[in-house]
Order: structure tokens, then sequence, then C-alpha cells
């Protein structure tokens, strides 16, 4: 079943839990345009997810989720505080979810866990999961070893529920694609950077607008923490101290705060900017709601020229 139907929203479309950006309002404004926002808890603790879901309450009648980062350290407390406010559907990345299914199951929540392999997602289903977020590595931020293309087909043959394509989608050809490949529907990163609604720096957002797919590195290969990045003055300096063997505590601190320096100061040079490698297919900022449309209008016409084609 579709995404669309399952969660009875306009769009088979859900934005990506995005640390640092996914806010209460930026989730609420994807909800109103018809697709299923998250706030993500990267970087929060229980009081900042308590502020961000009520102001997604103030600005939205409609559902929006939260992302639950499980590597972070006050996540119990988070998960207390999503079943308490009563979130009807979460997604989860950076670890397993089992020792927390048990409750979300009892109290109705719908569970999408993000995976980057075939495993990992089969031992979710096992779980209870309702659905998977297969992620490939075309995706921003941290990322796993294996493409979309490649990753959502098996997971798709391996798992009964629904599964949701993430990574190197932006076009209305690409999410036709997704779903021959087996996706219900799409999670967006990348493109949801090029909203006005989207809360990061006017600085981030030019500088998208000028790159190409080739702008993009891959940082953290050596200590396990891949990261899909635009390439700057602090992914220069990050590659060359990995191939020199660098120790973990210089790679750190060139990572400490870097995303921050992004999204909020507009630090093009030694911020983190993260983006995934179809970053060179949009090239103009849009209205969320406008965004979806083009999206979908697209998916539809090229769905139907395939099908005429037969």
């Amino acid at each position: 079943m579709r995404l669309d139907k399952i969660l009875n929203i306009k769009y088979p479309f859900i934005q990506g839990g995005m640390a640092n950006i996914s806010k209460g309002k930026f989730a609420s404004d994807v909800s109103n345009a018809g697709g299923l926002g998250l706030i993500g808890t990267g970087g929060m603790d229980e009081e900042d997810l308590k502020k961000e879901i009520a102001i997604a309450k103030e600005n939205t009648d409609k559902l929006f989720g939260v992302n639950l980062l499980l590597l972070n350290p006050e996540i119990d407390r988070l998960v207390d505080l999503v079943i308490s406010e009563d979130i009807k559907f979460i997604t989860t990345g950076a670890g397993n979810p089992g020792k927390f299914m048990k409750r979300f199951k009892e109290r109705g929540i719908i569970v999408f866990p993000i995976v980057s392999n075939t495993s990992l997602a089969i031992r979710m289903e096992r779980l209870g999961a309702d659905g998977i977020i297969v992620e490939g590595e075309e995706a921003a931020g941290h990322i796993g070893e294996l493409s979309t293309m490649v990753l959502l087909p098996e997971v798709a043959t391996k798992v009964k529920i629904p599964v949701i394509a993430a990574g190197g989608i932006a076009s209305g050809r690409q999410i036709f694609a997704a779903e021959v490949l087996g996706a219900s529907g799409i999670q967006f990163g990348t493109s949801m950077l090029f909203t006005e609604e989207c809360p990061i720096h006017e600085n981030y957002k030019n500088r998208l607008l000028q790159a190409k797919s080739s702008n993009v590195t891959v940082i953290g290969t050596t200590n396990g923490y891949r990261t899909r990045v635009l390439k700057n003055k602090m992914a220069r300096k990050y590659l060359n101290l990995e191939r020199e063997e660098g120790n973990k505590l210089e790679l750190e601190k060139l990572t400490l705060g870097a995303l921050k320096k992004a999204v909020f100061n507009g630090d093009m040079e030694e911020g983190s900017i993260m983006a995934g490698e179809v970053v060179g297919t949009l090239d103009k900022i849009y209205k969320i709601e406008e965004l979806f449309q083009k999206f979908y209008g697209d998916y539809e016409r090229i769905k139907k020229s395939y099908e005429k084609s037969e």
C-alpha cells in the first residue's frame, strides 16, 4: 500500500529528520503542504523536543512525526516524551529501536526505522516495524555503503511491510523509478533544503543553488562515520587528515559544531554543508507545496507516458 493511503496524507512524501534543521515549524509546514513533516531529535534534549512538538501542534492540525536518533544520550527521556505527547508516527535512526517497540505498539504508534542494509531491514520487520525507510549512500549526512538502486529492490523483495526510498531522489522521474523498484513512498532530505520554509541560513541555500553533483564528497571513511557533504575548507582539511591517518580527536575537532556553523551562522568554509548527490538537480528555491506539486505532477506524467508505451 502507498504511503499516502497508509497515513491519510496528500502525497506519499516524508521530510527527513535532519539535525538542527527539522524543527517544529518546518515539520508543520511540510504537513500543511500535504507531506509528512518530521521533527529531528539530533542534538536535542527533552526540553528542546517538548518545545518543538508544541510549535508543530500550534501550526498544524495534520499528522506530523518525530525522528528519534537512538544514539542521543537522552533517548529514554525522548521516547517517554513522544509517548506522552501522543505522537502517532516516528522514524528511528542510528541504532536498534527494539527495546522500545513494545511500548510503541501498545500506544498504536506507527514506526518506520531507517536502514542502510538488508539484514537490518529484516530484523526491523521481525521486531514489529510498520515500514522501512531504505536510505542509499547518495543521501546527505551520515550514510551507509550501498546505493539506493541496489538496496531498495533488495529490501523490497525481502520484507512484506511498506518500503520508503531515501537518497538520490529529487525529480518525478526518480520517484517513478523508486516505485518500480518497490517503494511505497519517498523520504526527501536534500530537496527540502531548496524550500523557502527551510530554516537554514541564506548562505547555505545560495551555496546549494551553485552546487553540482561533482561538488559533493564523503568524509569519515576511516572512522566509521561516513558523511556526505559539499566540498569546502573544512571538508578538505578532514580528507587530508584522513589520508595522513590523523588521530580521531583531530577529526572530531574539525566537525564539532560544524553543522550548526553552516545552518545557523552561514559559515560556508568551516561549516559542514550536508547535501546529497542530487544537489545539482534543483535550480531554484520553492515553496514546499510548489515543490511537492512539481514532483508529483512530473511523476504522474512520466508514469502515464510509460503506461501508454507498453
